[in-house]
């Protein structure tokens, strides 16, 4: 597979931001700092594995949004504050993995 490119607008949100501790994600699981990821199900589905310009390591879409639409992801972080200090960027995402997709081809 080929990882797919494009560019998307990155918020993020925690506890404190309308998240209660211990609430579990669409995904069934718990939110994980820097690694679980809403996303807008029509265009990252549950169980996406992507990478997100200026972070390392990939994330995982595990839940969904009411403000998540489109070419939106919303990063989970440790607190409200971090969210707030974020606000809106735009960067540039990699998906590596898309539950059920035999080949992803390159959107350039």
């Amino acid at each position: 597979m080929t990882p797919v490119e494009a560019l998307v607008v990155v918020t993020m949100y925690g506890v404190g931001c309308g998240v209660k501790p211990n609430h579990p994600t669409r995904a069934g699981t718990l939110p994980v700092v820097e690694f679980t990821v809403a996303a807008d199900p029509r265009v990252f589905p549950i169980g996406t594995i992507l990478e997100i310009e200026g972070f390392v390591g990939s994330r995982q879409v595990h839940d969904i949004g009411p403000k998540v639409k489109r070419m939106h992801l919303d990063l989970f972080v440790a607190d409200c504050a971090d969210a707030s200090n974020w606000g809106r960027k735009q960067r540039r995402v990699r998906v590596l993995h898309v539950p059920g997709a035999a080949s992803l081809r390159s959107s350039r």
